[in-house]
């Protein structure tokens, strides 16, 4: 399914849709450049899980946790991983057994270790605009925009 957007509300806005229907032990795969929107749209998942926390980018501390919605959200950052090896060796496992959402930026660095994901792929199509594409893993007609 694909989507068009004209600010950062409104990718959070497609990110809240998706939160609001995802279910314990989603894995959700973010592809998209640098600044592309990825974050953002992982404000709006975690509004969607009622998450009240603010949210910002992990990249300099891998994973943050986000504990106080109806799911815990588990948001990484694989920029600075090399191989999936590396993500093991920070508990992916432990992650996943958690029963939470695993949103996880630059997950091409790991892709061999995520089994089924729903795929976000978040693409600049202008200073504001974005194109997000979400697909797998979900019955996407159940969005409610």
């Amino acid at each position: 399914m694909e989507f068009i957007t004209n600010s950062p509300q409104q990718t959070e806005e497609i990110g809240a849709a998706l939160g609001k229907i995802l279910t314990a032990g989603a894995v959700i795969a973010y592809e998209g450049d640098l600044g592309a929107g990825k974050t953002a749209f992982t404000r709006g998942l975690a509004r969607g899980l009622g998450c009240t926390d603010p949210v910002t980018s992990p990249t300099y501390t891998i994973v943050n946790e986000y504990l106080s919605g109806r799911l815990p959200l588990f948001h990484f950052d694989m920029y600075r991983l090399h191989s999936s090896d590396d993500l093991w060796d920070i508990g992916w496992e432990d992650y996943l057994d958690r029963g939470g959402i695993c949103a996880v930026e630059w997950s091409e660095n790991v892709a061999d270790a995520m089994e089924d994901p729903i795929t976000v792929r978040v693409e600049k199509t202008g200073d504001e605009s974005r194109r997000i594409t979400i697909e797998g893993g979900i019955d996407l007609a159940a969005l409610s925009l």
